[in-house]
């Protein structure tokens, strides 16, 4: 793996380098470096090779590094971090650090990806993950509370991006419930949160982050809803490094803080970014749907919503979706 992750820096500089130029560097053979090459294009690089001249990327990938993560996040938050890992390709962030045992309390283990096959959002939902386009990240974390009291986890964890992406330059954040982030009624972001109880004790959680940087392949051909990413805001590409530390350390407050105190420091913030507060919203259920005016979120979390001249209905995030749909002409 190590040959991989530097294969891709050395091409990431620019320019052709030959198969032998290449071995060199990397202290391999040339056939040797040719297997790289094929695996590399197996995660979807786009390498081009031609005779006489070697091989190059088609454009630059800033790879993640943990210790360029680590010194983003900053020694507050480096304390309660008892582990990270940084892959070229996974399954799934999510699923990997479920399996794994608990960290020591008040402490993470962390895991990027630079891809998954399997990701997933909400509700089953795939999520799109090509190489080294976007953030995949997973934290897991040892709570000591009732699993009931983790309900607006996730709500909480949108505050932490929407912080974060404040401090990268994006501003205009809304947030949709239960754990989306959008730009002008475009994902940006999602959250998934799951969870393994007993009936006592401490709950192990798992919290996913998915944010679009720069989607550049075909893969994003695959995402069935309007979607936009942070080059398309900003007009250029942040560094990778500097996304993923910034992120992760606005992620790691809030954890703490919810550890202590619950959704309530959070609540206020989450509705000055409410996307859909006042709004017409369908409610997406297996069995049946409802439409009505967004009423925003009570203090436990839950979307209210009033359809006629009935009373509010309140819904905890469970298996049900809010999509927004446009007001009647007049």
């Amino acid at each position: 793996m190590h040959n991989q992750t530097k294969l891709i820096s050395i091409l990431s500089e620019g320019g052709f380098h030959s198969g032998e130029a290449l071995g060199a560097r990397l202290g391999v053979s040339r056939t040797a470096v040719w297997k790289t090459i094929k695996k590399l294009s197996e995660y979807g690089l786009d390498i081009h090779s031609v005779r006489g001249k070697g091989y190059r990327l088609s454009h630059a990938i800033e790879l993640l590094d943990a210790g360029n993560i680590l010194e983003e996040t900053g020694k507050k938050c480096q304390s309660r971090i008892a582990e990270i890992d940084v892959f070229l390709k996974h399954s799934s962030t999510n699923a990997w650090l479920m399996a794994k045992a608990s960290p020591e309390p008040d402490k993470g283990h962390v895991c990027f990806a630079e891809m998954q096959t399997e990701g997933r959002g909400r509700r089953g939902r795939k999520w799109v993950s090509p190489f080294g386009e976007n953030l995949y990240l997973s934290i897991l974390w040892q709570f000591p509370a009732d699993p009931q009291m983790l309900s607006g986890l996730g709500l909480a964890l949108s505050v932490a991006i929407v912080r974060a992406l404040d401090e990268l330059g994006v501003h205009d954040v809304g947030l949709k419930w239960p754990n989306d982030v959008i730009w002008n009624k475009r994902k940006l972001a999602g959250i998934l949160v799951e969870m393994v109880a007993e009936s006592t004790g401490p709950c192990r959680v798992v919290m996913g982050v998915g944010l679009n940087i720069n989607f550049q392949s075909s893969a994003s051909q695959q995402i069935d809803q309007p979607w936009v990413d942070l080059k398309t805001i900003l007009g250029r590409t942040p560094s990778r490094n500097k996304i993923a530390g910034v992120v992760l350390r606005h992620l790691l407050n809030v954890i703490i803080l919810y550890e202590q105190r619950g959704l309530a420091p959070f609540i206020e913030e989450w509705r000055n970014h409410d996307a859909y507060k006042g709004q017409r919203v369908d409610i997406l259920m297996y069995k049946n749907n409802i439409s009505g005016i967004c009423e925003g979120i009570d203090n436990m979390g839950a979307l209210q919503v009033r359809s006629g001249n009935g009373p509010i209905q309140k819904f905890t995030s469970g298996e049900i979706s809010l999509r927004g749909r446009p007001a009647p002409e007049q």
